[in-house]
């Protein structure tokens, strides 16, 4: 059977009999999620045939501007779970506090962090941008203010993880701790199909990703890291090959499947790094370590350190898992 012909939905179904013990559930809520995909990738089709481009006016927790479709992803993910019964809650990017799922309000056992459109702000060009998402299962009995404590969650107790790309074509690849799996999305027939199986990243690359124009602000090791991958060495294969598109899901999607490392360090203006730890690098962490590469902060795994807020940056290294431990050991 060729993987052309496989849905998501019947992948699930397929991966759900393989799992006597399944109920179904990550099922539907994947499903839930390709719907909000489907949605974002539609209204991106047509964004400079209507006016969703550019600015709303609002400004977001973060203190950014928000994109109109910042918005309107944001409402899409906020639709796709409404009355499915699995999501009780949703913390976003766009929004200060968690938000209850209408219809779900304490029914269902998960909680999922979202960035409903990374690299909005490329989307006046015309540059590829996507969505991240990492489900928790919900803590169970808390309720009201005592919520948000208890949803500062270590990125290890995710249940499912992934990011949706949209470029010229979209794609959806997802993790729910049995490896790596893509589907892109055929708009004939309106549904996700299998197109990369058991994804794999390469144990190392010959490129590396990082906005250079900072490179004055660079911390030492950060930029001890970038010229060592500029010298030449044929026993190490160097120099590496920069490339940087300057949207975080599709630097991370080339890295994936090419191999290589992304890095997004912390640096005098952003201390504590830049990207969101609970809806950026945790969920693309999970994704990279299954697929057998690498996630860390310069120090320790993304996945290990436990947020304070969530709303909580932290720098990124992320990659093939030699590349990474490499970088890692200019920072030790």
């Amino acid at each position: 059977m060729e993987n052309t012909s496989i849905t998501l939905t019947r992948y699930l179904l397929m991966q759900q009999r393989e799992h006597p013990g399944a109920t179904g559930e990550f099922s539907m809520l994947l499903s839930q999620i390709a719907f909000a995909a489907k949605t974002i990738s539609r209204e991106l089709g047509r964004a400079g045939l209507v006016d969703v481009l550019g600015a709303s006016g609002e400004i977001n927790i973060q203190g950014e501007v928000q994109q109109k479709l910042d918005q309107i992803s944001n409402g899409a993910f906020l639709a796709a779970f409404a009355n499915g019964q699995l999501v009780s809650e949703m913390v976003s990017e766009e929004m200060e506090h968690p938000t209850p799922i209408q219809g779900n309000e304490d029914k269902g056992k998960y909680v999922i962090f979202v960035d409903p459109l990374d690299g909005s702000s490329n989307l006046d060009v015309n540059v590829t941008v996507g969505s991240i998402f990492s489900v928790h299962r919900r803590p169970e009995g808390i309720k009201g203010t005592a919520l948000v404590d208890a949803l500062h969650l270590r990125g290890r107790g995710q249940v499912a993880a992934g990011y949706a790309l949209y470029g010229p074509s979209t794609t959806l690849v997802y993790t729910t701790g049995q490896g790596v799996h893509g589907f892109t999305l055929d708009r004939s027939i309106g549904d996700f199909l299998l197109s990369h199986e058991h994804i794999r990243i390469p144990e190392r690359g010959s490129t590396y990703s990082i906005n250079e124009g900072r490179r004055n602000t660079w911390f030492p090791p950060t930029r001890a890291y970038i010229d060592y991958l500029q010298e030449t060495d044929t026993q190490t294969k160097r120099p590496y090959s920069g490339r940087y598109i300057g949207s975080l899901v599709a630097d991370f999607h080339r890295t994936l499947l090419k191999g290589g490392v992304f890095l997004y360090p912390a640096d005098p203006k952003n201390a504590r790094g830049k990207l969101r730890l609970m809806y950026e690098a945790a969920p693309l962490g999970f994704v990279a370590e299954q697929a057998g590469g690498r996630a860390s902060d310069g120090t320790q795994p993304i996945r290990d350190i436990v947020p304070d807020s969530l709303h909580q940056r932290t720098p990124l290294i992320i990659g093939s898992a030699q590349d990474v431990q490499t970088a890692e050991s200019f920072y030790h």
